[in-house]
Order: structure tokens, then sequence, then C-alpha cells
């Protein structure tokens, strides 16, 4: 009897396994993991029971709410932002949309970018029916038009980078960071091409991208489903002109003459379409010169950039192609880095015959073996002469004249002016040049002298500054292209910052990147979300 007591006896408090209860359990957690092991979902619940001190298979329901690349500290690894317990529930997926009567009242949606899809969609679940005129092509034809500026090295002016279906975004890599976090639902866009077939990863990921050779695929779908609720979507129909009705906007003009009525237009034109401007001023809407940054490509070696972010000799398995964004000051004035492609493509960007403009672009995989990225600098109408004051297309003109110049010294076959990174810091040509992913191909040039002196100065000092904050950035092994200059819209049309109308044009919006509000396809489609829900208010159906 006095043996089996003895076996009977208590547990020590040392020996006894702990469970913490609910309420101690924290709704969001931090994890670090190494690349090998950040996609592994069996590796990420063992560390995550390790840090709750939680048996595995007693894990309370968790969800990823983001998913970074931290290097800073010599070892490349995953940050990973866990949500646990009740706050792992999953969003709630915006409603189905509704299937629109056929008395639904029109709203013009001009242009097929991410504002005019965006805008369409949410006009369509307040019981409004988008119609959507495009100047371009769709987005499988606009592939054809891209590959014959290749061929003939002549610019379609309604299919190219940046006209056609898609938007400028469609065929230049598809990124979808943003920092426009506050201005509306980013979340509901990410979710629309999550179930439009983009990789459920853009949900969490820090730098999100779907990739030139997906996002088409996606852009197709989300006109289908506008199509299916009873949108209209037509395409190689370039407005011209606004249809006046009252004292306000009743539809617009297409080239054809043909008159397009509605209850109100949104303007999502993008950041390139001048006759559009210049077709508003004529009609007396109201355009202000916007600063714009003027700059160039410059080419690395993928291997190189991925050494310089990471730390080590090679890229460790199970991290991306390294990635960079840098800014500086020179002289009062920003510098600084803008669509970074790591493994991608440098492009040719230009809208019209007689000019050149770079981009860049990069597959899913950034599979390619260089980076490219635009390295800019803030110009404003101070650097213009003082009667520029008074012309509200007076940014845009000195745009597109320094792309003129681009054109001329590169040649008839799109050839882009380029330099060696050394060469273009010391002001001297360059005799031999890398291996550069643009395929229409180079012409040794002193780019340096291409660019107004108050830019290439201050691009030649920043970057020899970056050399010192990124150890081997500075380099003859980079190439130097002239030239980059569609950051952004150079002209803003007015709108008011309440009713989001054009002052004096009731019923006319001005929206996304064209209109001065958005910088890239989220911020450009949380605007047309925003948009269309103010038109919704107006017209009574919210």
């Amino acid at each position: 009897m006095f043996a089996d007591m003895e076996e009977k006896k208590p547990i020590s408090p040392v020996q006894r396994p702990t469970v913490p209860l609910v309420a101690d359990i924290p709704e969001r957690i931090t994890l670090r993991l190494p690349p090998d092991q950040a996609n592994d979902p069996v590796q990420l619940d063992r560390r995550l029971a390790d840090r709750l001190k939680l048996p595995a298979d007693a894990l309370p329901s968790h969800r990823i709410l983001r998913s970074s690349i931290d290097a800073r500290r010599g070892r490349p690894c995953y940050e990973i932002t866990v949500a646990l317990g009740p706050a792992a529930a999953e969003p709630p997926a915006p409603p189905p949309l509704p299937l629109l009567p056929r008395d639904a009242k029109p709203v013009i949606v001009v242009g097929a970018g991410p504002a005019g899809y965006f805008a369409a969609l949410e006009l369509i679940a307040h019981g409004l029916r988008p119609v959507i005129l495009e100047r371009g092509p769709d987005v499988t034809a606009r592939r054809y038009a891209i590959a014959g500026l290749y061929r003939s090295g002549v610019v379609n002016p309604e299919a190219n980078y940046c006209f056609g279906e898609g938007g400028a975004g469609a065929y230049s890599d598809g990124k979808l960071y943003t920092r426009s976090t506050k201005r509306g639902d980013v979340g509901k866009v990410l979710q629309r091409l999550v179930d439009h077939g983009a990789d459920p990863r853009i949900r969490v990921e820090a730098h999100p991208h779907i990739g030139s050779n997906r996002l088409p695929r996606i852009v197709a779908r989300l006109r289908q489903t506008i199509l299916d609720a009873g949108g209209q979507v037509h395409f190689d129909c370039r407005v011209t002109g606004l249809r006046q009705r009252g004292g306000g906007v009743g539809g617009v003009v297409s080239a054809e003459g043909e008159q397009w009525p509605a209850e109100a237009v949104i303007l999502a034109t993008g950041h390139s379409a001048r006759d559009v401007y210049g077709a508003l001023l004529a009609q007396g809407v109201q355009l202000v010169p916007k600063p714009l940054a003027i700059g160039v490509r410059i080419e690395h070696p993928q291997a190189l950039i991925d050494q310089i972010q990471y730390r080590c000799p090679e890229r460790p398995a199970g991290l991306p192609p390294a990635t960079y964004r840098v800014k500086t000051r020179v002289d009062g004035r920003g510098v600084y880095s803008f669509c970074m492609c790591p493994g991608g493509h440098v492009i040719p960007a230009s809208t019209a015959s007689g000019e050149l403009v770079l981009n860049g672009m990069s597959m899913a995989g950034r599979s390619g073996a260089l980076a490219n990225a635009g390295l800019v600098v803030e110009v404003g109408l101070a650097d213009l002469s003082p009667a520029a004051d008074r012309d509200p297309l007076a940014l845009l003109k000195f745009q597109h004249d320094i792309e003129q110049a681009a054109f001329a010294a590169g040649g008839r076959e799109l050839k882009a002016p380029a330099q060696r990174m050394t060469d273009f810091v010391a002001g001297r040509p360059s005799p031999t040049l890398p291996a550069s992913s643009y395929r229409p191909g180079l012409v040794s040039w002193p780019v340096n002298r291409l660019l107004p002196p108050p830019v290439a100065l201050r691009l030649q000092a920043a970057m020899v500054t970056l050399g010192r904050q990124m150890k081997g950035f500075f380099t003859e092994a980079a190439l130097v292209l002239a030239v980059e200059s569609r950051t952004s819209a150079p002209v803003c049309i007015l709108r008011d910052r309440e009713t989001l109308m054009a002052p004096g044009f009731d019923g006319l919006y001005p929206c996304g990147e064209g209109a001065g509000y958005a910088g890239g396809i989220v911020s450009a489609a949380v605007d047309g979300q925003n948009v269309a829900l103010r038109i919704a208010r107006r017209l009574g159906k919210v």
C-alpha cells in the first residue's frame, strides 16, 4: 500500500505541461525564418508553436498577414507577421457583382487601365452601367502591336506599352507596391486581382508583383467580369471631346464623331494621353502643370545587385532576385529610383513616332540576368523659362522635347543612347558598352550631354553617393540609358477635394495617374473605386 502511494505522488510544477490560456495568446506575432524555411507551412507551424510554447497540435487558427525580406544584418531572412486566434479570420471578400438591369444609368469611363476597370467594377456594385471607351485594342491584340514595334521600330500611337487595355502596367511588370494605403481599400483591389487569377501571395508580400507574362490574362478576366454583369467595353474608340449638357457634362464625343451620352464621365486616361490634355484645355477644363521627374534607366548585372543587397557572394536558395529602392538629395533636389525591375528588361515605352521613352518590366519569375531601374531627378517650373508659368502644358512640352532629343540621338530604329555609369559621371564617351536587355539595341552616346545640366549634374553626384551607400553600385559594369521621362503625368486636371469633379464641369471626374492622383497600378485602382463611389452617392445609389 505504501508503495502504491509513492507511485501516485503529485507532478511537480516543473514537470507539469503548461498550455497558455487563450487570453495569453497575442493577436499577432512576427517570426524570423531562414529563406529555405519561409515558404514551408510545416516549418512555419513548428516555429510558431515553439514561440508560443504550445504543442504543434494545439496551435490556434492563424494566417500570414505580411511577408518581407530583411537583409540588413548580413544574414538574409524572412520576417513573417502572423495573425492568431480571432484576429486570423479572413477579411470579408467583395460581394459578387449584381447583374445590371436594362435601365441602369450609364457612366462613361475613358480608359481601360486599372483606374478605369476598378471604377467600372465599383459602378456595377452600385447598380450603374459602366461604358468603357479605350483608344487602343484589347490586351491580346496589343501584344501583337508590341511585337510589331520590335520588328519595324515604328510606334503605333494607339497600341503600345502605354496605350491599350490594361494601361501602362499591363506589359511593364505589374508591380503592386503602394504607399496609398490610407486613400482607400487596397485590400479590396488585391482581392479582386486574386479572384481573377493573381497569386494569393500578393495579399501578404511587402513588395508584390504579378509579372508581364501573367497580368494580361488577369486583365482579360476583369473585362469579362464587367461584360458578364452588363457593363460595356469598346476598343479602338478614342475620345476627342466632352458632350455638354445644361451646366455640366453629359457624355463624350469620339474621333469618329459618335456621341456617347452618360450621367457622368470618368477620365482615366493614364499619364501619356497628351491629345486628351489638349482637348480638355481647349474646352475650358482647368489644367495645371505638375512637377515630374526626368532621368535615365540604369542597368546592372542581377548577380551584382544580389551581392550588394544580400551581402553574400551568391544569392541564397529560397530568396528572389534582389531589389533596391534608393533616394538622396543633391543641391536641394530629390534624386530617387523608380520602377526597379530585378531580372528584367528595358523596353521602349514611346507613344508616338519621333520620340524615345524607356521603361522596365519583368516576367513573374524575374529570371533575367540583368536588373534595371529608373534614376530620376525632380523637375518643376523653376527649371523652365519664366513664361512657362502661364502655360499649363509647359512641363509636358519640356518632357516631349527631351524624348525627341533621345530619339534623334538613338536613330530611327529606337536604339537607346547609352553610356557606362563611370563614363557618365566622368563626362566622357564610352568606347564599348556592356550587354543590355534592351532589344532594339544601343548607341554609344554622351548621355550626360543629352539631359539638361541641372538633371545630369545631380544624377552624376547621386551615382557617386549611392556607390558609397551600396558598395559596388557605382561601377563600369553598369549602363546608363536615356531617357526615363514618364514616371508620372506632367499635368494635373484640377478636381474638387470634396466632390472629386472638375471645377465648373458638373459630372466630369478626373481619375488616376492622368489626373495626378495615382502613382501605380494599385493607387490608380483605389482612386477609380473612390471616384465611382462618389458618383454612386451623387446619383442616389448609396
